[in-house]
């Protein structure tokens, strides 16, 4: 597709003169593209760098050890919990261990993770050389680890949040909040959906605009349509976390009464604020965790997904019903039947595109010849393990059954299956197929195999019985209980198959760090997978694409096995992205990409030390806007274009 998007600059075409039959040609290629995406070297360089790729393993990485702290907290309550009446750990150090642990799986885990493997993949397997906004992609990771570290520096000085992952009021108001720990938990919210928003955005804007040419949309990769999807929910959902924070912040500090019956306000307001964002927020975890079965699935089974376009059309239907279910968390707060029973069918409605893309998992898989290799066995454990989560699901959506089974360990089993099964599952088979695209290094297939098992069985052992406490009463959220209950001997079964967990987890950073140094070199495409992240070299280059392919099929590496039809005429000697039509990405206008910079770090920091200030006094919003103006200004100040600027 010689000429689709312009001609190279005059001096870029004297370097490459006379290289074509020679086979020089792609060396100076790639040296010129080089030059031009590169990040500097050394410190300043990753405090400065916009690489889409850089940056999303950075995200991976700051998720994952957040992972590690919201595990040690979960090991600690499970150590408390082993024994009836055990004095190992306070009322007060619980109710921030089991804060702490589920605002960190949720906020700064669970949707992070999934939002970095988009960054990282996403202009990959379109085919584009960045994100759409990339100096904006830094600015929401600075943003997103400053919110992180902000919450677990609190605790670390005894000031962690403590009212819970939902910070109910008027437990987390004024009256009843402990000194600045409910402040604490509320700009951390902000913080993050600050940065999930940003993410989104990139990626809505990148998906729609800088797909390869001839890349139409029922040729987008299920897992692209999977994080697209999860975009708009975000767009949609995070607003209302983000004002609910906001007035309860304002409530706490300037005294607001939002939440303050006695003056006007509603308790109950939180809650249909949080939970419309709060329910959505699991389909923000699970719907990019079914891409990835999506993308693992065919390259293990030989063949395409079965249904592609049922698979889409069940993501948008998940998409749009999440923001129907919100009131189900609400059951046991004395709503009008009437209301209860449309959440109750909205509840169990969604089960039906979920159910329709198992369906399709089961008979790409029935129809395929299946390789159990280590990222096809996670993918089966999500299978087994999501059913059950779903199942209860279904039965919780119940009134009657809710209200016997409220705020017990059964719905700690039904969520926990739902998330760990429905979306750490896939995570990890995640992790052991891309790896070797992000390091280009293999993990340890023998590894592999026993870091599943310890996972799988681990995890099932230890939150299958949890169903079973639930159903004699236990409640949840509670340090210690009656040797009389009877919950002892269960208590310490789980408690001793978390350790199961916990050793799976542990090999399976083993593997990562084994594996990193030494584990066996993997080549461009070692799955013999058929999207186009596996078209690049492994790692990718800073540029991704020497040449921008061009798709002609839903399968392309294996449509197209020996050569892919690329892209001729994008500059070589200056950061530039190919735009094109929505419908069909055909080209239409080629795109400058921002180039390395230092203000959005600079603006993160103005942008932190405005929230973080505003904790203990409202002025430092007002004072705080300066900085965070100037870091801004600078961020878009117009720079002249170069002079062989075509």
């Amino acid at each position: 597709m010689s000429g689709l998007a312009g001609k190279p600059t005059e001096h870029t075409q004297e370097a490459l003169k006379g290289t074509r039959d020679t086979g020089l040609e792609e060396v100076r290629l790639r040296a010129f593209l080089a030059h031009a995406w590169r990040t500097p070297k050394g410190f300043y360089g990753w405090l400065v760098t916009v690489d889409h790729k850089l940056i999303g393993r950075r995200y991976i990485v700051t998720a994952f050890l957040f992972l590690i702290l919201a595990g040690l907290s979960a090991l600690a309550m499970r150590f408390q919990l082993a024994q009836p009446e055990a004095g190992h750990i306070g009322p007060d150090l619980y109710n921030q261990l089991f804060t702490m642990h589920g605002t960190t799986m949720m906020f700064l885990f669970a949707v992070p993770v999934m939002e970095a493997f988009a960054i990282y993949l996403v202009p990959l397997m379109i085919g584009t050389r960045n994100v759409a906004f990339p100096r904006l992609n830094a600015f929401s990771y600075w943003v997103y680890l400053s919110g992180g570290l902000m919450i677990w520096i609190a605790f670390a000085f005894e000031t962690g949040a403590d009212a819970g992952w939902f910070s109910y009021v008027p437990l987390a108001g004024p009256e009843y909040g402990i000194g600045k720990r409910p402040d604490f938990w509320a700009q951390m919210v902000t913080y993050t959906e600050v940065s999930a928003l940003a993410v989104a955005v990139e990626i809505i804007a990148t998906v729609f605009k800088q797909r390869a040419p001839g890349m139409s949309l029922d040729r987008i990769p299920l897992y692209v349509w999977s994080v697209l999807v999860t975009a708009f929910v975000i767009l949609f959902a995070m607003p209302a976390v983000m004002v609910s924070s906001t007035m309860l912040i304002l409530d706490r500090l300037v005294g607001t009464k939002f939440f303050d019956p006695a003056a006007g306000g509603d308790a109950l307001l939180w809650q249909h604020l949080f939970w419309f964002f709060g329910h959505p927020e699991v389909y923000i975890i699970f719907i990019p965790a079914t891409g990835f079965v999506s993308a693992i699935l065919p390259t293990f089974v030989r063949r395409p997904v079965f249904g592609y376009l049922g698979i889409v059309l069940s993501l948008i239907a998940i998409g749009f019903l999440s923001f129907g279910l919100w009131v189900h968390h609400m059951f046991a707060t004395g709503l009008p039947q009437l209301g209860e029973s449309f959440f109750t069918a909205s509840s169990m409605m969604i089960a039906i595109p979920s159910g329709v893309q198992i369906f399709c998992w089961i008979a790409t898989i029935w129809g395929g010849r299946p390789i159990f290799a280590t990222p096809m066995l996670f993918v089966l454990g999500f299978i087994f393990t999501f059913v059950i989560g779903g199942l209860t699901g279904v039965m919780v959506a119940s009134v009657p059954l809710d209200l016997q089974v409220h705020d017990t360990y059964f719905v700690v089993a039904h969520f926990h299956y739902v998330l760990v099964g429905g979306a750490v599952f896939p995570l990890l088979g995640a992790v052991y197929y891309w790896f070797p695209k992000i390091t280009g290094r293999m993990l340890s297939e023998r590894l592999g195999r026993w870091n599943f098992w310890l996972v799988f069985l681990g995890f099932n052992l230890t939150f299958f019985p949890m169903h079973i406490l639930g159903l004699q009463g236990m409640p949840r959220r509670v340090y210690t209980y009656p040797p009389a209950s009877g919950w002892g001997e269960m208590n310490l079964f789980i408690s001793l198959s978390s350790l199961v967990v916990f050793a799976g987890f542990a090999l399976f950073f083993l593997n990562l760090f084994l594996s990193l140094r030494n584990g066996r070199i993997a080549g461009d495409n070692p799955w013999g997978a058929s999207t186009l992240e596996w078209a690049t070299t492994s790692p990718p280059p800073s540029y991704d694409f020497s040449r921008l392919p061009v798709v002609t099929h839903r399968e392309p590496l294996w449509a197209e096995p020996d050569v892919l039809p690329v892209v001729e005429g994008l500059r070589v000697d200056a950061r530039e992205v190919l735009a094109g039509t929505v419908a069909d990405a055909m080209p239409q206008v080629r795109v400058p990409s921002a180039d390395n910079s230092i203000w959005p770090l600079l603006s993160a920091i103005a942008v932190g030390g405005a929230f973080l200030g505003s904790i203990y006094t409202p002025w430092a919003v007002v004072w705080g806007a300066i900085p965070v103006s100037i870091g801004f200004i600078c961020w878009f100040w117009p720079k002249g274009e170069p002079e062989d600027e075509e």
